[in-house]
């Protein structure tokens, strides 16, 4: 399934906290991305023609939840970035981000463990 940039953001707000109305999501996103109603409304709608949300109706109101896991999105994107990006290279993605990034003591100890771990499972 391809979710949009903009998609995301609509998705991000329900997977933070679902179900979700309409009117909360166009609230939490209409004021920082300065999108209309109707636009918020017309991701909504194609998200759930993508089968990315349900809804139910709730009296007058429209309330959606997520009918895909974040986890599921973050790794398809996740795959599509690495291949476009770094051709597969797992390694030379890896070493972009910590070479580039002001990371913490705490941060570089959890990279540790999460590298000895992957090596041991191997």
């Amino acid at each position: 399934m391809k979710i949009s940039d903009a998609e995301w953001e609509v998705m991000r707000i329900v997977w933070n906290k679902e179900p979700r109305t309409a009117a909360e999501v166009i609230q939490e996103l209409s004021e920082p991305q300065g999108w209309n109603h109707r636009t918020i409304r017309t991701m909504l709608g194609r998200l759930v023609e993508k089968g990315a949300l349900d809804y139910q109706v709730a009296g007058h109101k429209y309330l959606y939840s997520a009918a895909i896991e974040q986890e599921a999105c973050v790794r398809v994107r996740s795959e599509s970035f690495l291949s476009k990006v770094f051709g597969g290279d797992t390694s030379a993605l890896v070493a972009h981000f910590v070479e580039d990034a002001d990371l913490s003591p705490d941060q570089i100890k959890t990279l540790r463990r999460l590298l000895s771990s992957k090596k041991r499972s191997k």
